[in-house]
């Protein structure tokens, strides 16, 4: 049983409609209902429930949970992919409502949902968490500054679950991606098309399939092996060198 959030768009719609050809009940939770309803159709099966989740809000979490079917109720995988990038000013130029909107998403977000469908992995003794983070989270880039930082934090939050988690069978993942061509950066861009498309010119991103098979993998792996990190790039994405100010 998965429960999969953000499930309404790019690597979270394609992580739901991958798990259900693999033969997985799954609860696919995202805030846009009419996106929901599109999956269901989509997805013309019995091993699907669909719950509005608006990760932002303890309300909506609860009623989320609320009422759920008991054979959708024992969930042992939980991908925390809901999160958001908004924004690419320089921190003295950005919005402060898009970097606690980040927060309030990427941070409490997922902490809020992780903390909910924890305790019945522990009672069960079985479960994988992915936690979906960033390549943002290692390398930072000028305007990545609080989305960087929230992407660290799911990447330290992970760790730290291994930890206290050590005497259970529960894996825990975080997922590190490079540039992935979703409608990530349109929200980033607030609706900007070009803009949006921009970062992806003459280049082949990751796109959700991709997401889908690096993450089965870590699933398929024996019940003893956890992946604690990995990072997934495009190969035409790497590395630059360090910055240098040089002043004449």
């Amino acid at each position: 049983m998965a429960l999969v959030t953000g499930a309404t768009s790019g690597i979270g719609h394609g992580l739901a409609i991958g798990l259900l050809n693999a033969g997985a009940r799954v609860i696919a939770t995202g805030r846009r209902a009419d996106r929901l309803e599109q999956l269901q159709r989509e997805a013309a099966t019995e091993r699907l429930l669909t719950r509005v989740l608006d990760v932002q809000s303890a309300e909506s979490l609860q009623g989320c949970l609320a009422g759920i079917p008991q054979h959708f109720s024992a969930i042992d995988t939980l991908i925390n992919n809901a999160g958001l990038a908004l924004g690419l000013n320089k921190a003295h130029e950005a919005d402060l409502a898009d970097w606690e909107t980040m927060i309030a998403t990427n941070v409490l977000g997922l902490t809020r949902v992780t903390r909910a469908i924890l305790p019945g992995m522990v009672a069960r003794n079985r479960g994988d968490i992915i936690n979906m983070s960033s390549v943002a989270a290692t390398y930072p880039y000028p305007g990545g500054n609080v989305y960087g930082a929230t992407k660290a934090f799911v990447r330290q939050l992970s760790l730290n679950l291994r930890a206290d988690l050590l005497g259970s069978a529960i894996r825990v993942t975080s997922v590190e991606l490079g540039m992935c061509e979703t409608e990530f950066s349109l929200v980033r861009f607030k609706g900007d098309a070009a803009a949006a498309r921009a970062p992806y010119a003459g280049m082949r991103p990751l796109v959700s399939a991709d997401v889908f098979e690096v993450i089965a993998s870590i699933l398929r792996l024996p019940a003893h092996v956890n992946v604690n990190a990995i990072e997934v790039m495009p190969v035409q994405q790497a590395f630059g060198p360090l910055a240098v100010d040089r002043k004449p």
